[in-house]
């Protein structure tokens, strides 16, 4: 039996801060959107990495003075942080609302909260936030921090959730949770960098046969022994995945 698609409800987008509409500079202008200066920053930082843009830099591609983008953000710091809680953290807040009311099976929760997060984040301009994490983290210690405490504490509460329901209630067997969460983590992290790395060196990933595969091998790996394994999920989600090829 396949595992039922995911309600289409739990995978209606948050929108990602306002988006640059090209990738040069907009024509200058006097005033602009906090949102519309943290998605040229985000796209900046993705591009150029964290260290080598400059304000000067997100104040041109935005089109506004340096001393505009000074009037809402001080520092890079700030800016990293606005990206994070216009673009992540409404996702984190809807997962939790979600999971809140969610009344079918735990392996049905985890398959929404893994490909929901590829709809929102993995496979949106969003995965530029978590690869820019992984490459500048050792230099820039407080924007990896601010990312721990926003995202990735709520992040592996929502798995943590999940994972203790499905041992309550049989449907997994016992197992070590934090350890669990940090192997459904890893292969999704990778996923990240092949998009904005590997990928680059000439071979492709196919994101939704990567997902349904990553699940297929967790579930099966968290049944009680000798207890039915079920069909395949041999098909992704309505709709999951239908950005996975932005950048």
């Amino acid at each position: 039996m396949r595992p039922p698609a995911v309600p289409e409800k739990s995978l209606a987008p948050v929108e990602a801060p306002a988006a640059v509409a090209a990738s040069g500079p907009r024509r200058r202008r006097k005033d602009a959107r906090p949102s519309e200066l943290t998605a040229a920053a985000l796209e900046l930082f993705v591009e150029k990495g964290f260290a080598a843009t400059r304000l000067d830099d997100v104040a041109k591609r935005a089109g506004v003075s340096k001393g505009t983008l000074y009037l809402y953000f001080d520092s890079k710091e700030a800016l990293f942080n606005a990206a994070v809680e216009e673009g992540i953290v409404p996702h984190m807040v809807a997962a939790e609302e979600r999971i809140a009311d969610f009344d079918g099976s735990a392996a049905e929760l985890l398959r929404e909260l893994l490909f929901g997060w590829w709809e929102q984040i993995g496979g949106t301009r969003l995965a530029g936030i978590p690869k820019l994490v992984i490459s500048e983290s050792r230099n820039f210690p407080d924007i990896a921090q601010y990312y721990h405490d926003k995202v990735i504490v709520r992040g592996r509460a929502l798995l943590r959730a999940a994972l203790l329901r499905g041992v309550a209630s049989g449907e997994f067997r016992p197992l070590d949770v934090e350890t669990v969460i940090d192997v459904i983590i890893a292969p999704l992290l990778m996923l990240v960098i092949w998009k904005y790395s590997l990928c680059f060196c000439g071979t492709e990933s196919d994101p939704q046969r990567y997902l349904t595969t990553h699940f297929d091998l967790l579930v099966r790996g968290l049944r009680p022994e000798g207890s039915p394994l079920g069909g395949r999920p041999e098909e992704s989600p309505a709709g999951a995945g239908s950005q996975g090829g932005e950048a």
